[in-house]
């Protein structure tokens, strides 16, 4: 088994910028975001480990799985194991960056499936059909808030009678109360993982008019308006949370 390659590591924000500009992924971004995400996000792993197994028990023969904002592959990649090899793969993701580092990713990881790596807006209407799960993975929290029903309606109709969708969100708390020890708890976090006040600062400034969380209510409410039926929490810490949705 061919060794896998240790991810760059993070320091975009490490020195000091004059003027922070909004987050981007970009190229200096993209060759560090296996290191960023699983720094700075709460049981990365094994939030890839769960959508893997759910995954596996709704895909159904003959259908398709959708990775919308699939970055650089990583839950493909760990679905490929779970998952019958003839059922095709279709990552969705806006930079052209990422979806080259991820192409290279699959390929390294032996990926023997068929897949098909697509720019695509996820402002914009996306060709989804005969789908039995769809993912959005730390995805829907950068899609602006006006567009965000019109993306779950566009998934809904192109989900097959039984399909899932797997969210996997940051979140705000439903008490504003706890919503400042949740960030507190969640900065203590990435404290533990080796980043300054400068970086979390600075990647804060970066993010603030580009990630934009809703609480998990919001997110359960908009999922029942766009038409999915039994929807469930499968995983949650403090400001993150994720969320099973079936459409009957």
């Amino acid at each position: 088994m061919t060794e896998t390659p240790q991810p760059e590591q993070d320091n975009v924000f490490k020195d000091e910028i004059t003027k922070v500009s909004d987050f981007k992924f970009g190229t200096t971004v993209v060759k560090v975001f296996d290191d960023m995400v699983s720094r700075s996000v709460p049981f990365y792993n094994e939030m890839q480990r769960m959508l893997g197994e759910i995954a596996a028990d709704h895909v159904k023969e003959g259908s398709f799985v959708y990775d919308l904002g699939c970055s650089t592959g990583t839950t493909m990649i760990e679905i490929d194991k779970l998952i019958p090899s003839d059922i095709r793969f279709i990552g969705i993701d806006e930079s052209t960056e990422m979806l080259e580092k991820c192409d290279v990713k699959l390929k390294e990881a032996g990926f023997v499936r068929p897949f098909e790596l697509v720019t695509g807006d996820l402002h914009e209407k996306l060709p989804i059909k005969n789908a039995s799960v769809v993912i959005l993975c730390l995805t829907l929290q950068f899609v602006r808030p006006l567009y965000r029903e019109r993306l779950l309606r566009n998934i809904y109709e192109g989900l097959n009678p039984g399909g899932v969708l797997l969210l996997v969100e940051k979140v705000l708390a439903e008490s504003t109360v706890f919503n400042r020890d949740f960030i507190k708890y969640y900065y203590n976090y990435k404290r533990r993982n080796h980043y300054s006040e400068m970086e979390i600062s600075q990647k804060r400034e970066a993010l603030e008019n580009v990630l934009i969380p809703y609480k998990l209510s919001e997110n359960l409410l908009l999922l029942k308006e766009t038409g999915f039926g039994d929807c469930e929490t499968f995983f949650k810490w403090y400001n993150f949370s994720g969320l099973i949705a079936y459409k009957k």
